[in-house]
């Protein structure tokens, strides 16, 4: 199966980032290429941009579409 490179934006609460990424990387069952963590903003959002190289990129975005409290955009980048 090839992979595919996948960048997501997310915009979610800094208090409760980690517990939120914790759960897309465990959903993604793939590798990460790169991460960039932004600060919050006068609101409390964090913004946090990840690339990551998964099997099943369609997959992914329906599971993150559950995900509460998060704000998310996604795009294919490529297929590896």
């Amino acid at each position: 199966m090839s992979m595919q490179v996948v960048e997501i934006d997310l915009s979610l609460p800094y208090e409760g980032r980690g517990k939120i990424l914790k759960s897309i990387l465990e959903k993604a069952g793939g590798k990460v290429k790169d991460v960039h963590f932004f600060p919050p903003n006068a609101r409390g959002l964090s913004k946090v941009r990840l690339e990551l190289m998964v099997s099943d990129a369609q997959r992914l975005v329906k599971e993150l579409e559950s995900i509460k409290n998060a704000k998310i955009k996604f795009k294919i980048l490529s297929g590896a």
